[in-house]
Parts: structure tokens; sequence; C-alpha cells
């Protein structure tokens, strides 16, 4: 894929556009980690932000619940 490097105000940019974004599960606002390969390739890695420690637990809370008898048997 081929992209074309712009000027936006004193800096340059990468537009990416809506078809990547979607492949690459990126939104607008989310963090990447740039880094530079030997040879000056250039990867972005999107940084995934964790869940909230309430939603993790009120999801193994649910499994835990929907699954009591089953986890009892393994036991």
């Amino acid at each position: 894929m081929l992209k074309r490097i712009s000027k936006v105000g004193n800096s340059r940019g990468l537009i990416l556009d809506s078809a990547l974004m979607d492949l690459t599960g990126l939104r607008v606002g989310d963090q990447v980690d740039v880094t530079v390969a030997p040879g000056g390739a250039i990867i972005l890695t999107p940084i995934r932000k964790a869940l909230p420690r309430e939603t993790v637990s009120a999801t193994i809370r649910k499994t835990i619940k929907d699954y009591r008898r089953t986890l009892k048997k393994l036991a």
C-alpha cells in the first residue's frame, strides 16, 4: 500500500484511510508506538488499553455464576 507524506502545519503527517483504520482496528485518538527498524522501515504498533478492573471483575463473576455447576464438577 502506497501512502504519501503530507505537510501538516510545521510537521509532516501520514493519512490513514478508513479501510486501513478498519483493517487494523484503529480509531481516531488511539495511540501507536512508532519504531524504526534496521534499514529504515517505520513500524506502527497499536497500544491496546487494558480493560478497567471493574469490567474484568464483573465478567469473572458472571462466568462463575453461569458455569457454577461445571466448575464444581471440574474441581
